[in-house]
Formats: C-alpha cells, structure tokens, sequence
C-alpha cells in the first residue's frame, strides 16, 4: 500500500516513562497518527527488547532483576518447536502477556485517524544488546543471525496484519538505533554484512514499513533502502543529516516519507528551547535542503512532525515528555499555517 500521510501530520517514538497505562495511550492518542505505547517503567514485559524476544529461541528473561540473554543449548533445544510454527501468523503476534497496552491499543475504534503505527525492536539492535553465556551479542552468531532476521520479519508482518484490521493506513517502525554502530569498526559483523541482511530483512517486511533511529548512521545506505518512512532525531542530527541533499530527494522522489524528530524530550534541553527556537531550527534544515534541489512542496507534502527521542529518565517523570508532545502539535499548527496546509 502506497503511504499517503504527511502535510506535517504528528506522532511520537513509542518508549514512554509513563507508569499508568490510560495515561499513556492518551497522550499518544493526542497526536495525528496514535502509536501504541511501550511501557518499560510499568512492567519489564513492556521492555521493546524483551517484547521483541517472545518465542525467541534460547532467550531467557529474569523479571526480577530485569535482564534478558541467550544460550545456545536453550536455542536448539526450542528451535524445533519455533519452526512447527512458522506459519501460524498469530504465534508471532505480541501476546497479552508480553503487552497489555498493545491489547487495549487493538480494542479502540480509530478508523477516523489518518493512520496508525505500531513498532517492534530491528533485528540488528536486538542482536547487539542480547548477549550469549560467553556475553558475545548473538548477532556475531552466523547460525542465530541468519535465523533471527527471518523471526524478526515475520513478528513485524503479524503486527500489521493486525493493525491494519483496525486501520487500513497503519503502518510499522523498525527501532533500529544500533544501524548507528556496525558502520564502524566492529569485530564479528561489518557495515557490508549490515547492508546486506538488512536489504534481505526488509525484502521480507510488508509495507508500509519504516525505520526509526536517534543516531546517525551511514545516511546514504539508509535512505537508500527500500524503505516507505524515515524517522530520525533531527534535533540533534539535523545538520549532518541534511548534508545528504541528493540522498534525500531520491528517497522523496520514490514516495518515501520523513519523521522529523525536533522537539527534545529530556528536561534540561526541553527547558532550553521555545516554539519559535524550535521552528527555526526546522527551518534552517529545510531551506538547506531546498539551496540543494529539494523541492519545498514535495517535502512538506511527506513530512511529518515528532519529538526527537524518547526519554525515561526525566526527574519529572512523564510530564516534560507529554509537554513535548503538546510543543509538537503547537509547532505542527504554526508551520501548516505558514505553508498554507490543510489541517
């Protein structure tokens, strides 16, 4: 399905410090386009690494010191029962117990919403973080490696199989911050093995699909895949990450669309910025891109607007998240006036 949301449309990253669930979900339903939230602060269940992990062979989580890992005698001891359900598309689903916001999410009437999205954690940064008994990431695993992107395809296609019965323009983010490091000298996996599985992987992810990471990355290789939706943290990454102009058109020129990620969640540099900072700021990566041959119209017309990052460390708790997220609609008001948008 070709994505047809952007005119500055908002939503947010999905990790939220919130510990009251109805809270949450209506903070996120504030936004354009509602996401279901992830939790981790309200349940270890709530965790994207240890909701990524369900079913996962060899995965082990300790719910009371909050630690997840992996053992390879585990591994091929589950792997069988795994493979007898490979295509049970429900088995790869998210269940109540691993999310109960993500339940309720499903239960709401939101067919009026221009779209909707869900999320689940990529497989390159779910390989880097679950360590083995030796703590070697199982992404360094040829063996899991290859196995882990086909399970990680398949759980994101059950996700959006069931969003899109709620929504038909629903769509999916892949949580890949870790695309950030194997660009890098790294022992055991390279930026080529990278480009390679992640090509493979999303060959195998239903559309519309996208990525969402904070960091910066090899910026042509991402733009580059075969990819319906960039979310970034422009924020922080904005000047690098309009230096790649020519990336950027050709990305927009295949219909591809742009999360701006702009107003900071963390309390110190939240507290530091206002509206109209905010909107500058924005405004000078886009009149660098349009200096660069990118055409103003065909970027405002696939733009959409969030916060730059998730945050769960505020002293405040979930308040200087939500005023983020009201800044974002205040800011998505202001500039569909300045540019004349409908909306």
């Amino acid at each position: 399905m070709e994505m047809q949301i952007g005119g500055l449309l908002t939503t947010a990253m999905a990790v939220m410090p919130h510990r009251d669930a109805e809270r949450a979900l209506r903070t996120a339903l504030s936004l354009d386009i509602p996401f279901w939230p992830q939790l981790p602060l309200l349940s270890y269940y709530e965790d994207m690494y240890v909701q990524a992990s369900e079913h996962f062979p060899g995965i082990w989580v300790d719910m009371e010191k909050r630690t997840i890992g992996f053992s390879m005698d585990r591994f091929v001891a589950e792997f069988e029962e795994v493979l007898a359900h490979f295509d049970d598309a429900p088995y790869f689903d998210i269940s109540e117990a691993y999310s109960t916001v993500y339940h309720r999410f499903l239960q709401m009437d939101l067919l009026d919403r221009p779209a909707i999205r869900g999320q689940l954690e990529g497989p390159i940064s779910f390989g880097l973080n679950v360590v083995d008994e030796d703590k070697r990431p199982i992404l360094f695993n040829e063996t899991v490696r290859s196995f882990m992107f086909d399970f990680m395809a398949r759980r994101l296609n059950a996700q959006l199989r069931r969003l899109k019965a709620i929504n038909p323009h629903a769509f999916m983010f892949v949580d890949e911050p870790g695309l950030q490091y194997i660009f890098s000298a790294m022992s055991g996996y390279d930026g080529v093995a990278g480009k390679r599985d992640m090509e493979m992987f999303f060959a195998g992810v239903e559309r519309p699909r996208g990525v969402h990471l904070c960091g910066n990355p090899d910026w042509d290789f991402l733009l580059g895949l075969d990819l319906d939706v960039l979310s970034l943290d422009i924020f922080s990454n904005g000047e690098i990450f309009v230096s790649y102009a020519g990336s950027i058109l050709r990305f927009l020129k295949r219909g591809g669309r742009i999360v701006w990620g702009i107003v900071p969640t963390n309390f110190e540099p939240f507290s530091n910025e206002s509206l109209a900072s905010l909107e500058k700021r924005l405004l000078d990566c886009w009149r660098i891109l349009e200096r660069n041959g990118v055409d103003r119209d065909l970027l405002l017309s696939q733009s959409l607007l969030s916060p730059a990052t998730c945050c769960l460390v505020n002293h405040d708790g979930e308040v200087t998240v939500e005023k983020a997220f009201s800044e974002i609609n205040a800011l998505s008001r202001v500039l569909r006036e300045r540019f004349k948008l409908a909306g």
